[in-house]
């Protein structure tokens, strides 16, 4: 009959609920309802005791999805428990691992609520990775109803993305450690290391089912770091710390480990850890230019006189304001023009108004005649990345009059249009002109080449546009052109990514892990604006933006020896 025959596959012993289902099997009765239960009660225990397949990954179809992702989700779910520490090597898709798990865990209806603990910085990249790629809706603790009762958006809210400093804080603590969660996520980890600060206590003081913790370097001074991760996953796991140091530490500053082995056969149920060298990732090279471009008269007074007017602006314009302002500034002059009309209509200054009509009278932007010349002169797959919709409408404009053909890709278009852009771009023109989320979950690997029009302030998001096309299946070198105004902040940006720390020389997704060691606390984008808004000499403009650079190149040299002894403590013994 075909429900033992299932039963003696799937090598389990299963006890059915339906006492009358069973009977009817045996006496051969087949009641199709009976018979429906029995196997229905079947397919659901096997499902939950056999991890061999993800049923998930069927659903999954924005996403690439390599084997050893696959494998990591697998031996998490069936020989892990869902207690884990993710630490495969930058670049590897850490995220992607975390995403897999949890979409398994909802579609066995094992995980209901579920809590993302993450660096401020990227609350709303994790909410949009796991709504684009995995089809799983969030809500932010950066969206949260400020008219909402605290304790009731904790209470009534099953999935949530939190920074890992609002949920420390003294008026979130209570509520988030109050109720249970059947799944906790803990990006960037490594800021547990230590278990007297209140990022650890926090996660210790979670009740939680299942965990994961994501971090490339484990170990970034001392081995006793291991053992303040390990315990939040598996306390008792290493026993105390005192035990823990007599078993397994070997030297005085607590970096050499004793009894290697054993401690790895230990750790073994609880980490897994992906190398370049087992999945064999081999990218090609990337090599980045910056273009930087003198503007016009016009241009180059708008650009001053609008830094001038948002350094003097601070009991008129908040600090989002003054930010989008000069992001937009740095984009075209249509962008600006665009944001300074919206800000007279609730702002009525006068100086405001003279700044927006000044930027809707630039008709020619240097920036774009040189995009042209170069465009005109290459037959190379390029994508054209912008940031904003008038400089995007402007550079169509401007490729139209040239007779440069080209596709465009933007988030508000219909799925049926953004495969007609990608086909277009693939098989007949040589330019895509795409926007943010341009080629996001897309083979797009048949282009090598990226200009960044406009830049992004966050290093993490000029990541994400590189990581459209230079990524695995990528057999191209990758060439990256960086646009900028000369004397903008965006020049500044670029000097100190690309000239001081080599960002575009790093694997994909090591800035990340740089910038994150900085400090709790530290975000790119909000010093660099507040270097510019507090420097008006060029001279002192250049010594702060070059101490800002010492700072991040320091930062980078000890990334490098974390790097070190982690490969040192851990090798490749914990793949999946």
């Amino acid at each position: 009959m075909l429900g033992v025959r299932c039963i003696m596959e799937t090598n389990y012993t299963f006890k059915f609920n339906s006492s009358t289902a069973l009977s009817a099997l045996k006496a051969g009765l087949y009641d199709p309802i009976n018979f429906y239960q029995a196997r229905l009660d079947l397919f659901n225990l096997s499902v939950m005791a056999d991890y061999d397949q993800l049923i998930c990954l069927p659903t999954l179809t924005a996403i690439d999805k390599y084997w050893y992702q696959i494998e990591t989700a697998r031996k998490v779910l069936r020989q892990l428990g869902g207690r884990a520490l993710l630490a495969d090597e930058v670049g590897l898709g850490k995220t992607i691992e975390a995403g897999l798990i949890i979409a398994e865990y909802l579609a066995r209806g094992m995980v209901q609520s579920m809590l993302v603990l993450t660096p401020a910085s990227l609350v709303s990249q994790w909410q949009s990775e796991l709504s684009d790629k995995f089809n799983i809706a969030t809500i932010t603790t950066d969206n949260r109803d400020p008219q909402q009762p605290i304790d009731e958006f904790w209470t009534n809210n099953p999935r949530i993305i939190a920074s890992l400093n609002t949920a420390k804080s003294a008026k979130h603590y209570p509520h988030v450690t109050s109720r249970t969660w059947d799944l906790v996520v803990v990006d960037e980890a490594h800021h547990l290391k230590n278990r007297t600060t209140l990022n650890w206590k926090l996660v210790n003081a979670l009740n939680k089912r299942f965990i994961l913790m994501l971090t490339a370097t484990p170990v970034q001074n001392s081995l006793i770091e291991l053992f303040n991760l390990l315990t939040l996953l598996k306390p008792g796991l290493l026993q105390t710390e005192a035990a823990f140091k007599k078993e397994y530490v070997d030297s005085r500053n607590g970096r050499v480990p004793k009894n290697p082995e054993k401690l790895r056969s230990l750790m073994r149920e609880v980490m897994v850890r992906n190398t370049r060298a087992l999945v064999d990732v081999k990218l090609p090279k990337r090599f980045a230019t910056t273009i930087t471009v003198t503007p016009a008269a016009g241009e180059e007074k708008l650009y001053q006189d609008l830094s001038e007017y948002l350094r003097s602006s601070e009991d008129k314009l908040d600090r989002l304001s003054r930010t989008n302002l000069l992001m937009r500034a740095g984009s075209s002059p249509g962008a600006l023009a665009d944001s300074l009309k919206q800000l007279t209509k609730r702002l009525p200054d006068e100086e405001l108004k003279s700044l927006a009509r000044r930027a809707a009278q630039v008709k020619q932007v240097e920036k774009a005649k040189v995009l042209v010349e170069m465009l005109s002169k290459s037959s190379q797959k390029t994508l054209v990345f912008t940031t904003h919709k008038a400089t995007s409408t402007y550079l169509a404009q401007t490729l139209q009059a040239a007779n440069i053909p080209f596709a465009e890709f933007t988030g508000g278009m219909s799925l049926k249009q953004k495969d007609e852009a990608i086909a277009a771009f693939r098989d007949t023109v040589s330019v895509l002109l795409a926007s943010e989320t341009g080629g996001e979950g897309r083979n797009i690997q048949f282009a090598n080449a990226i200009v960044n029009y406009d830049l992004p302030w966050n290093p993490m998001k000029i990541e994400q546009r590189i990581g459209r096309i230079h990524r695995i299946g990528q057999t191209q070198d990758v060439f990256i052109f960086n646009f900028c105004l000369k004397g903008s902040i965006e020049e500044y940006i670029l000097r100190i990514l690309h000239d001081k720390i080599n960002m575009f020389e790093l694997v994909v997704g090591e800035i990340e892990t740089i910038l994150g060691n900085v400090d709790d606390e530290f975000d790119f984008s909000e010093i660099v604006m507040d270097i510019w808004l507090k420097h008006q000499v060029k001279p002192e403009l250049d010594t702060a933006f070059e101490q800002l650079a010492d700072n991040l190149l320091k930062v980078k040299n000890q990334y490098q020896q974390i790097q070190e002894l982690d490969e040192q403590i851990f090798g490749e013994d914990f793949e999946a």
